[in-house]
């Protein structure tokens, strides 16, 4: 059963320590819906054809180009629609789905307090956060940078709470 802990470290006080659990679990609810969201986004691009994707990014973006032709974001999201093409369409789809099936087994796992789950969410995410600093070094995002640095918040506070769940149990 999920709830604050009983057992903190003796440098953390009570309050504390009930901030940082409900500041992990703010961190899963967002990983969690993410994961969601990579999933949902996974399956439309495996099963959307490349051409619908350009249309509705189009179709979005077309307003933004008439004012301003140079307009970074627009052109960002049309250039990205009319990379999606063959392999890398297939790549795209494949990568948000594994990722956010694999983000959503560890999400569940830690919310329902597994044991296994700790571990192997360090070792996920630390993999997750290596593929992410690769992936920057050949293109900036926004984004990607963004969801690095919840990855790495999601670690230290993983790491924190394995600890009080392992000393918890220990105490049981």
């Amino acid at each position: 059963m999920r709830g604050t802990t009983d057992v903190a470290k003796p440098m953390i006080d009570a309050n504390t320590e009930k901030e940082i659990h409900q500041v992990f679990d703010i961190t899963l609810i967002l990983k969690g819906i993410h994961a969601c969201i990579e999933i949902v986004g996974g399956f439309l691009l495996y099963v959307v054809s490349a051409e619908s994707v350009i249309g509705v990014v189009n179709f979005f973006v077309r307003g933004e180009i008439r004012e301003d032709p140079h307009d970074a974001v627009a052109s960002f999201f049309l250039h990205t629609a009319q990379s999606l093409g063959g392999s890398s369409k297939s790549f795209a789809a494949l990568y948000l789905l594994s990722h956010g099936i694999i983000n959503g087994l560890v999400v569940v796992g830690l919310w329902r307090e597994e044991i296994w789950a700790y571990p192997i969410s360090l070792f996920v995410l630390g993999g997750f956060i290596v593929y992410q600093f690769y992936l920057l070094m050949f293109g900036y995002s926004l984004w990607l940078v963004l969801f690095t640095i919840l990855d790495i918040v999601i670690i230290l506070l993983v790491w924190h709470e394995y600890g009080v769940l392992k000393r918890r149990r220990a105490h049981t």
